[in-house]
C-alpha cells in the first residue's frame, strides 16, 4: 500500500488517496482520489506516474464517501479506466451525479439553513460559495452501492466495510490485515488534527451527533493498530484518538450548554457564534450544524426544549449527567 498525497487547501488539510497494487495479478485500487481542481488533479497523475501507472491503470476504486475532497476525480478515472468505482449505498446516488438526490439534499439543507436561523447576508454568502463549488465534485460516475460487512477484494487486498456514519450518511471504514495486525482506512471517521463535523457536513444525517458517538465507539472497539485518514497522517493509536475526539464532544455540549445558561433561549446560528465566532464559507455551514448537531441529541435526551425555533434549557446544567447523556444509544429513550 501507497500513500499519494494531495493538497487541499479548502478544507481538513491535504488528502490522502492509497494505491493498492498487486502486480503479480495485474490489480490496481485507489481508496479515495481527491477534489476535482486542477492541482490536484496534477497531483494524482504525477503520484500515479511517479510509481509507474496512470489512470486507464486502475482497476477499483473505493470511496469512504461523497464529499468531492474524497470523490471528486473518480469519474474522469472511471471514464478512462472502466474501473468499478464502490461507495456506501446511501451516498451511492450523489456521486453518481443524480439530479434527484442533488436536488433532495440542496433543498433540504436550505430548509434547515432558514430552521437554525441562519440570516440573509451569510445564507446567501454560503449558497454562492457551494454554487461556485460545484465543479470540484467532478464528472458523474457508474458507482456499484455497498454496505455494511461486504467484502472488497482489490488490489490485492481483502477491504471489509464498516460502515461509519455521522460526517456523512454513507461514511465507511475498509478494515485489512497488515503485519499480523488490523488497520483501516477510515476517510474523515476521525482524523489526526481535527474534529470531523458533523450536523452540517451532511444534512440527511438524523441524530448526527448520537450517530457519530456510535461510530468513535466503533472504531474504538474494533481496537485497530494503526487507520489511515483521508486527511494528513496516519494515526497509530486509533482507539485514543476516537475517545478523545468523543471527549471533545462531551466539552462542546457542555459549551452548547453554557450558552443557553448565560444567554437564554436561542437558536443554532446563535449558539454557534458564541462558541466559534464569525464565520465565512463553508464554515457557515458547519458551524450552525455542529451546533445543531449538540442542540439535537439535548433534546432527544430532554434536556432542552425547542419552541419556535429557539432551544430552551429544561434542566439546570449542574444536574445533567453529560457522560450518561452522550453515551446512551440512538434508540434508546431517555428514562
Amino acid at each position: 500500500m501507497d500513500r499519494i498525497s494531495l493538497g487541499n487547501e479548502e478544507f481538513e488539510g491535504r488528502n490522502n488517496a492509497y494505491l493498492l497494487a498487486d502486480d503479480a495479478e495485474g490489480s490496481l485500487a485507489l481508496v479515495d482520489t481527491g477534489v476535482a481542481t486542477p492541482g490536484v488533479r496534477s497531483d494524482l497523475r504525477e503520484g500515479l506516474a511517479e510509481r509507474g501507472y496512470e489512470y486507464a491503470d486502475v482497476d477499483a476504486i473505493v470511496l469512504t464517501h461523497f464529499h468531492p475532497d474524497h470523490s471528486g476525480l473518480a469519474g474522469e478515472i472511471q471514464a478512462e479506466s472502466d474501473a468499478t468505482v464502490y461507495v456506501h449505498e446511501a451516498d451511492a446516488p450523489l456521486v453518481e451525479g443524480s439530479a434527484d438526490a442533488l436536488e433532495a439534499l440542496d433543498e433540504r439543507r436550505r430548509e434547515y439553513l432558514t430552521q437554525w436561523g441562519v440570516p440573509e447576508e451569510p445564507r446567501n454568502e454560503l449558497l454562492a460559495f457551494l454554487e461556485a463549488s460545484e465543479g470540484i465534485a467532478g464528472d458523474p460516475l457508474e458507482a456499484t452501492p455497498i454496505e455494511d460487512g461486504d467484502v472488497l477484494e482489490v488490489g490485492g487486498y481483502r477491504l471489509e466495510a464498516v460502515h461509519a456514519p455521522g460526517h456523512a450518511a454513507g461514511l465507511c471504514c475498509f478494515e485489512f490485515e497488515a503485519d499480523g495486525g488490523l488497520e483501516a482506512f477510515v476517510g474523515d471517521a476521525v482524523l489526526p488534527v481535527y474534529t470531523p463535523n458533523v450536523g452540517g457536513a451532511d444534512v440527511r444525517v438524523d441524530r448526527p451527533l448520537a450517530k457519530y458517538l456510535e461510530t468513535l465507539q466503533r472504531i474504538a472497539d474494533r481496537e485497530y493498530d494503526r487507520v489511515w485518514p483521508g486527511h494528513r497522517d496516519p494515526i497509530d493509536d486509533p482507539t485514543d484518538r476516537a475517545l478523545t475526539i468523543a471527549e471533545h464532544h462531551r466539552e462542546r455540549t457542555a459549551n452548547v450548554l453554557d450558552v443557553l445558561e448565560e444567554h437564554g433561549p436561542a437558536d443554532p446560528w446563535t449558539v454557534s457564534a458564541h462558541l466559534f465566532g464569525d464565520l465565512e464559507g463553508i464554515h457557515i455551514l458547519h458551524g450552525p450544524g455542529e451546533a445543531y448537531a449538540h442542540l439535537d441529541h439535548l433534546r432527544h435526551e430532554g434536556a432542552v426544549a425547542l419552541e419556535d425555533g429557539a432551544y430552551r434549557l429544561l434542566e439546570e446544567t449542574d444536574e445533567l449527567d453529560l457522560d450518561d447523556v452522550l453515551s446512551r444509544p440512538e434508540t434508546e429513550p431517555r428514562a
